[in-house]
């Protein structure tokens, strides 16, 4: 497990490297990726969130009809529908690398991604839904954009209030230390 890279550090903002070596350490970084994820409980995990400038992200989400899917994608690229074809879904929208805030956002409900599996082999993901919205979030991430780049000044300004009024409840080195959870939430559960 490996602690999550926050917005405002740079590799966040920057292009990542593209994957050129599907060796022992690809395979590694994969693997913290996937266990970082599920400690998270995210639904998608880019390099970039682990402080890594490579052109990778794991997935483990569902699509519009609830099928589950879940795989690695490295240097991806996203088509996504236009004209007649091109339907927007609102929806919230979070990060791990902003815990605790959501807010809506509007994105094409339909995405096809293209890229390489681990081992380098062709690999082509066609999302709907929330696997649809992680697909174009992981994506963005490995080109620098955070989907808080997608907001207006008023909503993004919101969605930091929101990150700010939790930010206490995930420690620096998150998910590695646990989310502390107030006493409120421990009862509940």
């Amino acid at each position: 497990m490996l602690p999550i890279a926050r917005w405002g550090e740079p590799v966040m903002h920057a292009r990542t490297r593209p994957v050129t070596e599907f060796d022992d350490r690809l395979q590694a970084l994969v693997a913290d990726m996937f266990a970082t994820m599920y400690a998270a409980e995210g639904v998608g995990l880019a390099a970039t969130q682990v402080g890594v400038d490579l052109a990778v992200f794991v997935f483990d989400c569902p699509d519009d009809d609830h099928v589950r899917h879940s795989g690695v994608i490295c240097n991806p690229v996203v088509e996504l529908p236009e004209g007649k074809d091109r339907v927007l879904e609102a929806a919230d929208e979070g990060c791990l690398s902003l815990p605790g805030a959501y807010i809506e956002l509007a994105r094409p409900d339909r995405a096809v991604c293209r890229g390489q599996d681990a081992a380098g082999n062709p690999v082509e993901v066609t999302g709907t839904g929330l696997l649809s919205r992680c697909l174009q979030h992981e994506t963005d991430h490995l080109n620098g954009t955070v989907f808080g780049d997608r907001l207006s000044g008023r909503l993004r300004k919101k969605l930091y209030r929101l990150h700010e009024d939790r930010a206490e409840d995930y420690p620096d080195d998150w998910p590695v230390s646990p989310r502390v959870r107030d006493e409120d939430e421990d009862e509940d559960d």
